[in-house]
């Protein structure tokens, strides 16, 4: 083949399998609108959509008005903004050889799964999602769906994530005593307040969003306790001011009740899980403004996979899998009935990536109202985010993140499972 016709073959290629362009306009003809602020639906309204942004939202049928404009027929669908994960882990996906895998994948074998773990999460209808924690290709995948190399949400990422020596991020946990070693800051591993205040400044220098922390242990590190403290209040307080002056806010993986305390008032953003919240904790986060995450799907996931399986974690998981993985969806319900601000996230990879919308059901299943779970995962995730002005809802000047279900959700929650079309930034990704 001569250099001109593989140029020629090679355009025709990406054209086959790139998602659909930019029209002039496309007007999304929409039978049932959600709005998200209200809770209510609007009938046939139409979403006029210019490049990458929404320009108008209007009552009725709004014909095209140029040759090369677009019209999508969504007039038998529910419409909503692009739904919002704030808690997936995009590199990894629940196995049994998990941990076997840490010592066998290499970053590249990573990244080619991450890559089919952020499109199913996409056509799953969630245009955005906040990456709490992995080894660094977490920041490269984020830069390759930007630069639109690779189909996928938009990624807000932690990098790599910060813990104490032995803590749940300590990667060397369960490993033989000469494989160890002494991990340190640019591990993510701190021991005193100047060593977080460097951890951070490593995940700053390597193109991290945000900072995770786990100021308690976990479920899934291979380490006795799941829920004791494992930070200081003045190791956490270093990491937010620090995290503060960079212009990052500080997620916070917590399962215990004194562990969460700390981390409330060194002043973190968001308590991700919260399984053993107590009463006080929930004051403090609602006087602090504080946002929970809950993670209920990740919960019932662990319990479930422990209990059908024995051998499926490794011996130290199995128990702590079993006791705190089914308390969380109770202590969500708790949260939500003591005005706890809630931000939708599902901690996904602990279970399969694209099911992250089974969150909605166990929401609403502890007395959240379907259309606040949805506002959960648009709104008042958006502004979690600190993205408000361009995420979280269908209005003018906002990108043009716009999905369709098939189903009422508000009657029928589990049309949240059933997504017929997928914009992100005024491409569609998914037109069933």
């Amino acid at each position: 083949m001569t250099r001109k016709s593989i140029h020629a073959w090679a355009t025709a290629a990406l054209l086959l399998t790139a998602p659909t362009a930019f029209a002039q306009k496309t007007y999304l003809h929409c039978g049932q609108l959600l709005d998200v602020r209200s809770g209510k639906l609007r009938s046939q309204q139409t979403i006029v959509v210019e490049k990458d942004r929404i320009v108008a939202v209007q009552s009725g049928y709004t014909a095209a008005s140029g040759p090369q404009d677009k019209v999508v027929n969504l007039t038998n669908r529910t419409v909503m903004p692009g739904l919002i994960d704030c808690h997936v882990h995009v590199e990894g996906e629940t196995s049994k050889d998990n941990f076997v895998k840490d010592l066998t994948q290499n970053p590249a074998d990573v990244a080619y799964e991450a890559i089919a773990h952020v499109n199913k999460t996409l056509m799953a209808g969630f245009t955005t999602v906040r990456d709490l924690g992995g080894s660094g290709v977490n920041v490269s995948l984020r830069n390759a769906i930007n630069r639109g190399q690779v189909v996928g949400p938009r990624i807000i990422t932690a990098g790599k994530a910060i813990s104490g020596t032995g803590g749940h991020m300590d990667p060397t946990n369960g490993y033989r005593l000469n494989l160890m070693g002494v991990p340190g800051p640019a591990d993510g591993i701190i021991n005193g307040p100047d060593q977080g205040r460097q951890a951070v400044r490593e995940q700053y220098k390597r193109g991290a969003d945000l900072i995770k922390i786990a100021s308690t242990g976990g479920v899934l590190s291979v380490a006795k306790d799941g829920s004791a403290p494992q930070m200081t209040e003045a190791e956490i307080r270093a990491v937010v001011e620090t995290a503060r002056d960079l212009g990052l806010a500080v997620a916070c993986h917590a399962h215990g009740a004194e562990g969460m305390k700390r981390a409330v008032r060194a002043g973190v953003t968001s308590i991700e899980h919260g399984t053993l919240m107590d009463d006080e904790t929930m004051k403090l986060m609602k006087k602090m403004g504080t946002w929970y995450v809950p993670t209920i799907t990740a919960g019932k996931s662990v319990a479930d996979s422990a209990a059908k399986n024995p051998n499926y974690y490794p011996p130290l998981v199995t128990p702590k899998a079993l006791a705190i993985g089914p308390k969380l969806q109770g202590t969500f319900g708790r949260a939500y009935k003591a005005g706890v601000k809630i931000a939708f996230g599902t901690d996904a990879a602990v279970f399969r990536h694209g099911a992250n919308a089974l969150e909605f059901g166990y929401m609403t299943e502890a007395g959240m109202p379907a259309a606040e779970a949805i506002r959960s995962a648009t709104l008042s995730a958006a502004e979690l985010l600190g993205r408000s002005s361009d995420l979280g809802t269908l209005e003018a000047g906002k990108f043009a993140d716009i999905v369709a279900v098939d189903g009422n959700p508000l009657q029928d929650i589990s049309a949240m499972m059933r997504p017929v079309f997928v914009m992100k930034a005024g491409v569609t990704y998914r037109q069933d």
